[in-house]
């Protein structure tokens, strides 16, 4: 409803399990590593818990693209099972065919284990996801102990993978479970973001739909924190119902006005209490007072007893800070030297709003020819957005700023204009003339500064490459603008962009391209860029030549 207002792509909020929005704060990130551990690593159990909402389930989403090819893994997402319907279920999930009218505990442990034993005699490993596994039933637990059983001399046929609630982090402390407790070797529980991570959240779904991170006001930010306790579905529902809110009211900034609106309809968040309410209290608070003069009177050492304390539970919050990270501003204090290029007479247009009043002037159509001219590959059906540009290995940095900030941008810069509707124009800023009174713009378009700056807001979106990394290594597994710069200079140097869903996600591939690159040029070939790979990468970066703004007489 309101993507159309804002100018999204797609909605940036929805709760359902979507890889292409995936965040990583460190947490998640450490919370993956554990998940790997266990694909990669048999033996044992591995144990991930987290409070409702914080993304566990997403996190096996992102486990399940990673896995390996020489891995079978069976996923349980609805563990209400008794024992035998667990392991008909896990046969299902293999392919392992089995009489259905004659289930029995013996005949299905037969039947995977001669498969698992199959598995490995062909240089195969199997791993068991069980989603949700609080809701296992003791008896269930003690069955999938049971499977641990199942091992060669020399190691386990079956890796098991247990992701619940904290719930199930209790549960495994039972004297009767501590068998099964022992086993576990990896164990992690994921914790709600953290304020600068809960922005950074916010700010990374905003720009995968193609919108701008400051629809949120910084109060704003700060009040979905504070409702939410850093739970990433609970975030969700809140900006997705803000949104609406400020759709509604026909506004382009969400507000903490807006943000408490938005919680009193999806949470239930409210100031006021019904009579029926007021009077429950009151007949609570007359009950513990009557309740008291009994003890005090009837019980003199009553007083002498413990007291109970009553304490208010909340979510830990751990602090640190950026993962996908924020866009930085690409905007430089200092203006940065334009080069001088050679370029084709400038052809003139009479009016600007004429020109840039064009159903052909989208955000669409404005990354596309950002794309052709850092000779990036453009596809002919997909919609081009950020997601697709990071892909290539560039950056989109989305910002506001004033024109004599602008006029320090060293790289080609897309722009967007208001006119008279609610509609906005982009438009790719290439050059300026000499004395900067003329502004160019991609087909070697110009038009007078003051014409233009009638009809820009104020915002930007550059498309450059990521900063070279000032970081010791970049080693796989890990989320951040480092690996993003891995996967451009890469780019350039294989002359090949490859489709990938995570673009800031040091993934398999990308290692084995740079094992590749490794070969080729006689370094230490383990897929990380260390003290010997990392100098070689960034001499290449230096001789690499960027588009600049255009500059004429």
């Amino acid at each position: 409803m309101y993507n159309q207002y804002f100018h999204f792509s797609e909605l940036p909020f929805s709760i359902a399990t979507d890889p292409h929005f995936i965040y990583m704060s460190p947490r998640h990130q450490e919370g993956l590593a554990h998940l790997l551990y266990g694909i990669n690593f048999g033996g044992g159990f591995v144990a991930l818990t987290g409070e409702v909402g914080t993304g566990k389930t997403t996190l096996c989403h992102c486990l399940l693209q990673q896995i390996p090819t020489n891995i079978d893994i069976a996923l349980i997402l609805n563990p209400k099972l008794n024992a035998i319907e667990l392991l008909a279920t896990i046969c299902d999930e293999l392919g392992i065919s089995y009489d259905k009218s004659q289930q029995s505990l013996k005949n299905l442990i037969d039947l995977l284990n001669q498969h698992l034993l199959a598995g490995h005699a062909n240089g195969r490993r199997t791993v068991l996801l069980i989603d949700e596994a609080q809701n296992l039933s003791l008896e269930v637990l003690e069955q999938i102990r049971l499977l641990t059983n199942l091992e060669t001399n020399k190691t386990k046929l079956l890796q098991i993978i247990l992701v619940g609630q904290p719930e199930l982090k209790e549960s495994l402390k039972r004297q009767d479970l501590r068998q099964l407790n022992q086993r576990i070797t990896a164990r992690y529980h994921l914790l709600p973001l953290s304020l600068n991570e809960t922005r950074a959240y916010i700010h990374h779904r905003l720009i995968v739909c193609n919108g701008r991170p400051d629809i949120f006001k910084e109060s704003a930010i700060r009040k979905i924190y504070k409702l939410s306790s850093g739970i990433p579905r609970l975030i969700n529902i809140l900006c997705d119902r803000a949104l609406l809110g400020a759709y509604s009211t026909n506004t382009h900034v969400i507000t903490p006005a807006i943000v408490s609106a938005a919680s009193k309809e999806v949470l239930a968040f409210t100031d006021q209490k019904s009579p029926y309410q007021t009077a429950f209290l009151g007949l609570l608070f007359l009950g513990c007072i009557v309740t008291g003069i009994y003890f005090q009177t009837y019980w003199p050492k009553a007083s002498d007893q413990a007291t109970i304390n009553s304490v208010t539970v909340s979510p830990v919050i751990q602090t640190k800070p950026e993962i996908i990270s924020q866009p930085k501003q690409p905007v430089q204090k200092e203006p940065l030297p334009i080069e001088k290029i050679d370029t084709a007479p400038i052809a003139k247009t009479e009016v600007f709003h004429d020109w840039i009043n064009n159903s052909d002037y989208s955000l669409n159509a404005a990354l596309i020819s950002a794309l052709k001219l850092w000779d990036k590959p453009v596809p002919n059906s997909t919609q081009v957005d950020c997601h697709y540009v990071e892909a290539t290995g560039l950056r989109c940095g989305f910002g506001k700023a004033n024109w004599k900030d602008m006029l320090a941008v060293n790289h080609p810069v897309i722009l967007e204009f208001s006119l008279t509707g609610k509609e906005k124009f982009y438009a790719l800023l290439t050059g300026f003339g000499q004395n900067q009174s003329v502004i160019h713009f991609k087909d070697h378009m110009s038009f007078p500064v003051a014409d233009v700056l009638k009809y820009w807001n104020g915002y930007y979106l550059i498309v450059e490459p990521p900063p070279v990394p000032n970081v010791k290594a970049i080693r796989p597994h890990q989320t951040s603008d480092s690996v993003l710069w891995l996967r451009y200079l890469l780019n350039n140097i294989d002359k090949k962009t490859e489709a990938v869903e995570q673009p800031r996600f040091y993934d398999d591939k990308l290692a084995a391209r740079v094992i590749n690159f490794q070969h080729q040029h006689h370094l230490p070939e383990d897929g990380k860029v260390g003290d010997k790979t990392m100098p070689y990468l960034k001499k290449i970066a230096l001789t690499l030549d960027f588009p600049r703004l255009e500059i004429t007489d």
